[in-house]
């Protein structure tokens, strides 16, 4: 890997001494030409002179937004830049996607196997979205539940036989409607009545006969997620 400068931006000064060894040990190419505890450290070094790679801590100062900040406006003003993540916000998922969409090259999670050699390689050579295992780890759970959980209302919907308007009047039911607010959205060409008819008829669908009885719309929503019809992640209601 050739020469590269670089310029870190962490706020701890024990985890700063830190990757600043692992820098020295591990990645010998790289020039630390700068270190950087708050965003006007920061910019301040920026005004002199502009590094290949900024290692960017989230949460500076207490704040989580800061580094996200950095990030957008580093990349709106030194596209050259990269900018990898060195981040112990380890379960702020969506704190990733905002730096990320922000236009950082990765992210590298403060845990397990720390910063290394290959990654920075990567990002250096140009890759986008470089991760360290433990970030792919999480990333990969929560995709495995994901399909996992679209495959199960998949084969719900077919074991139920729900359509499109049983989803979205369930799904309206999940979050809080009346039959009457159902009735006039812009997508159920059903009134009120109708709307009485199908939920009996769900009501007789997804509950044992020996469970029918008092069955009210709370309890048939409840049950809709049970049957993993409709998700509670991600209930949106649709345009009025």
């Amino acid at each position: 890997m050739d020469k590269f400068k670089v310029i870190i931006v962490e706020d701890v000064k024990l985890e700063l001494k830190g990757t600043e060894e692992i820098f020295r040990h591990d990645i010998p190419e790289a020039e630390i030409i700068g270190t950087a505890q708050n965003e006007s450290e920061f910019w301040k070094l920026m005004r002199g002179e502009a590094p290949d790679l900024v290692l960017l801590d989230l949460g500076l100062g207490g704040s989580t937004t800061v580094g996200v900040d950095i990030c957008r406006q580093l990349k709106a003003r030194y596209s050259q830049v990269k900018v990898l993540v060195f981040t112990g916000e380890v379960l702020n998922e969506k704190l990733w996607v905002e730096v990320l969409n922000a236009g950082a090259d990765g992210i590298i999670l403060k845990t397990g196997n720390l910063l290394e050699r290959d990654d920075v390689q990567l990002v250096m050579h140009g890759r986008k979205l470089v991760f360290n295992e433990p970030f792919l780890e999480k990333v990969i759970e929560r995709f495995k539940r994901m399909v996992n959980g679209e495959s199960a209302t998949s084969d719900a919907m077919i074991d139920y036989e729900i359509d499109e308007y049983d989803e979205r009047f369930l799904r309206h039911l999940a979050l809080g409607y009346t039959k009457d607010m159902i009735a006039n959205l812009r997508q159920m060409p059903f009134g009120t009545k109708s709307l009485e008819k199908r939920q009996a008829d769900l009501i007789n669908r997804l509950f044992a006969p020996n469970e029918r009885t008092g069955v009210n719309a709370v309890h048939l929503a409840v049950r809709a997620i049970q049957l993993h019809i409709i998700d509670p992640e991600h209930l949106v209601a649709d345009d009025e």
